[in-house]
This record gives C-alpha cells, structure tokens and sequence, in this order.
C-alpha cells in the first residue's frame, strides 16, 4: 500500500516539475548561437566564385562585422539574451535594400575594395542563409 502510494507521489511531483519548467521555456526565446569563424566558413563556402575571388578573408570579416552593427542598432542583436522572455511588442522587417544601402556606404568608410556591387548582395544572402541555418530568423513578413 505504501509503495503504490509513494509511486502515485512520485508521479505527480515529476508531472508538476516537468509541466512548469516545459511551460517556462516556452515562453523563453530559443537560443541562437553566432559564431563568427562559423559564421566566416559557412558565408565564405556560399558565395559564388566570383565574390570569393574579389573579397579577403579580412574584407568578409569586415562586412559581416558591419552586417551586426546593423542589426544591433535596429534592435535585433540585443545585449543581454540569456533566458529572456519573447517581448517583441512590434515586428521589425529587415529590408534587403536598405542593409545593402547601408553595407555600401560602410564599406567604403572601412576601408573595403568592392569591385562590383553585386558582391555586398552575394555577402547577404549567404549571411542571412548562415542565420536560418542557425535558427535566427524570424518568418518572413508579408509584402506591403
């Protein structure tokens, strides 16, 4: 009798534990880890030839660095992200155009040799496709 008791017991602290701690990582945003040798590797890998004959290992590093600064200053590369709730209370849309508006003015104020404009484009798509793949990016917004 005491065992089926202390089993029953068992069963429903184990329940409760396990429910509450399922219900306190939902609402906490999934981690997503950026690495930038990772990140460096998987971008380089991506880019066409052409690109990758055009740009330095240290000319991609620059453009992804000025890539988060981007980011960072829109909101969405946050300081302190451990264990923080989800309270986004307005989406932010991230517009190809203006990062590559951005990226090249940049760019040209740090110091990299861009001998064709499609590669800043080349440099994106393969830094956003290195954020899916990490699980960083949110869904895609609707066209207005």
């Amino acid at each position: 009798m005491y065992a089926v008791v202390s089993a029953v017991l068992v069963f429903l602290i184990a329940a409760i534990v396990v429910g509450r701690e399922a219900r306190r990582l939902d609402a906490v945003a999934p981690r997503a880890v950026y690495e930038i040798e990772q990140a460096l590797s998987f971008v380089s890998d991506a880019l066409p030839e052409i690109t990758q004959a055009r740009l330095t290992p240290d000319e991609l590093a620059e453009l992804l660095r000025l890539h988060l600064v981007w980011l960072h200053e829109r909101g969405l590369q946050p300081d302190r992200v451990i264990d923080r709730k989800q309270d986004i209370e307005q989406p932010v849309v991230v517009t190809d155009d203006a990062l590559i508006a951005f990226l090249l003015g940049a760019a040209e104020t740090a110091g990299v040799q861009l001998l064709d404009d499609v590669d800043i484009v080349n440099v994106v798509d393969a830094h956003l496709a290195y954020f899916d793949a990490i699980g960083a990016v949110g869904p895609t917004a609707d066209e207005v």
